[in-house]
């Protein structure tokens, strides 16, 4: 299936970059994209961005680069994040989030948020040593 769109860039591990993405990614929308859809596909985004940052990149400088490619399909889009942090078992942590879901959290759902938008979500550690969240959401 050829992509319409695809398209990487990386960003500080610095929340107040989360604009940029967001700014970034709105150039990629397409018409194609049914508007809940990509209102999905943003918070999905921003809760992966969030999560490299605040997770995966606690302790590190801001300057390590966290990257983001979007590729838009004509059924889907494919966002992945890639972080240098540590490795992180995700479907363990979704696991857990689905035996105890913890509703009065102030925090710490943003797991659970991507696993009910995405249609497929993994994190995988690549073999430069970082990890690789995917995110996918068909319409």
């Amino acid at each position: 299936m050829k992509p319409l769109k695809k398209t990487f860039l990386q960003f500080p591990s610095d929340l107040h970059k989360l604009d940029d993405v967001l700014s970034w990614f709105e150039e990629l929308n397409h018409p194609s994209i049914p508007l809940k859809v990509w209102l999905q596909c943003q918070l999905a985004l921003a809760e992966g961005f969030t999560n490299a940052v605040r997770h995966a990149h606690k302790g590190l400088a801001s300057d390590v680069l966290i990257g983001i490619e979007v590729t838009l399909f004509p059924e889907c889009l494919e966002i992945r994040i890639w972080d240098s942090g540590p490795p992180f078992d995700l479907e363990g942590r979704i696991k857990i989030l689905c035996e105890t879901p913890d509703e009065t959290a102030g925090s710490g759902r943003g797991i659970a948020i991507l696993h009910k938008i995405a249609d497929q979500l993994s994190y995988t550690r690549t073999n430069d040593q970082r990890n690789c969240l995917l995110i996918v959401k068909h319409y």
